[in-house]
């Protein structure tokens, strides 16, 4: 890498936009080391440039609407300080390389845009993904060099996808576009390339928490304009800590259990003649509860009932940190995550009972936290992760508890992070 550029970031010339991004001065000190470093990898595999350029996207946190926004529902989401970084170059011709921290190298042929099924369920599609969102929309694309190093662990429930497409998402709004590309359209060019170039049935929560930031309220009811509440609160003034803990499931192989929520889902509707649950009224799936069962089965109705009621409980939760109402808030992510339990079924997978590390945390986390914190299942579900809001005196006991069952790095403490994906800094 360039000495100037080096001795600059060394010596804080950037600081100011790196505390834009990462908010304490620890963590801008942190951030420094980082992006040098990663710098010196791309210097490293690509030759030294002249222009080179910084690119972060974040990880996310659910926080309420658990399966909801598949079925145009409501979610309540905040982007985390976990995130993934890219240094780029833009370059001549038509191939785009992109060499991820322990990874292969992925290499894109951008004058061929069209699905590879055999690529399915690879980083190299989901850039070729990207590229085809962009190009179908209009938009300018062309090729670079990147680098890029993830904190947001592949299988956390932060969503690394996510992460990973919003970021490569924004290196082409910048690079090409001159930043003029919302953040929610970013966002759905993300999720088109999930769902048709790495053949992933998911919704558009992850990656609008990804790319807007800070916490959202979302309300996908029409999701090609999805209506964004930033909520004002501050975490922090309430005594507790955000607490992710990877229970060490994996997220391998479970595309049919998230396929098959979003599917249930979408089949109870279908009795009332609609697409998605969104567009059936309540109190009219509760009268005839009966047919429902009958035409699409007794976990589609339980996986309906549940979207009803988390879809409320958005609003519920929101509106509560709205009037700083944090005990109300908490008791809503309680029965958010006994409702994901009992009737979204998605702690664990049908298809390996024996296998329960998730419920394991879930039990544990009630045991510590109990009339005192919240704890819920986090993200997609199934394996992985759980989510808890822990008082700050018993956060220490909280984390030695959870490192005792689940491992050493089991358990982070997180801060929510006010920016989406965003050019960070460029010379």
């Amino acid at each position: 890498m360039k000495k100037m550029l080096k001795s600059k970031i060394s010596s804080g010339a950037f600081d100011n936009e790196l505390k834009r991004v990462y908010v304490t001065d620890s963590a801008v000190v942190e951030q420094r080391e980082r992006y040098i470093a990663l710098a010196e990898l791309f210097a490293k595999e690509y030759g030294e440039s002249d222009s080179l350029s910084f690119y972060s996207a974040p990880g996310r946190t659910e926080v309420c609407g658990n399966h909801t926004d598949h079925n145009n529902g409501k979610v309540l989401a905040a982007a985390v300080n976990l995130d993934a970084v890219a240094v780029c170059a833009k370059k001549e011709g038509n191939i785009t390389r992109v060499k991820s921290v322990g990874y292969d190298m992925d290499t894109v042929d951008i004058s061929d845009l069209s699905v590879h099924p055999e690529g399915f369920g690879t980083s190299q599609e989901l850039i070729r993904g990207m590229y085809a969102g962009f190009a179908e929309r209009g938009y300018n694309i062309g090729a670079f060099d990147a680098y890029t190093t993830s904190s947001v662990l592949s299988g956390s429930g932060l969503s690394s996808s996510a992460a990973f497409e919003v970021l490569i998402g924004t290196v082409l709004n910048y690079m090409f576009n001159d930043g003029k590309i919302s953040p929610v359209e970013i966002a759905q060019i993300a999720q088109f390339s999930e769902n048709k170039y790495f053949d992933k049935p998911c919704g558009l929560m992850d990656q609008m928490a990804s790319s807007v930031g800070g916490f959202v309220e979302i309300d996908f009811k029409d999701t090609k304009e999805p209506v964004i509440t930033k909520l004002d609160f501050d975490f922090a003034s309430c005594e507790h800590s955000l607490c992710i803990v990877n229970t060490g499931g994996s997220h391998a192989d479970l595309t049919p259990e998230y396929g098959a929520v979003r599917t249930e889902m979408e089949s109870a509707a279908a009795v009332f003649g609609k697409k998605v649950l969104r567009e059936v009224c309540p109190e009219d799936f509760y009268s005839k509860v009966s047919a429902v069962r009958e035409k699409a089965g007794d976990r589609a109705v339980l996986r309906a009932m549940h979207f009803f009621a988390d879809n409320a409980r958005v609003d519920f939760e929101a509106d509560a940190l709205s009037k700083g109402d944090f005990e109300s808030f908490k008791a809503g992510v309680i029965e958010s995550g006994r409702s994901s339990y009992m009737y979204n079924q998605n702690v664990y997978p049908s298809s390996a009972p024996q296998d329960q590390p998730l419920s394991i945390g879930l039990c544990i986390a009630e045991r510590l936290l109990k009339g005192k914190g919240a704890w819920r299942v986090h993200g997609g579900g199934f394996a992985g992760t759980m989510q808890a809001f822990v008082p700050n005196e018993i956060l220490d006991e909280y984390i030695t508890e959870m490192k005792k069952v689940f491992g050493e790095k089991s358990c982070y403490v997180l801060s929510i992070r006010p920016c989406g994906g965003v050019k960070v800094l460029g010379e």
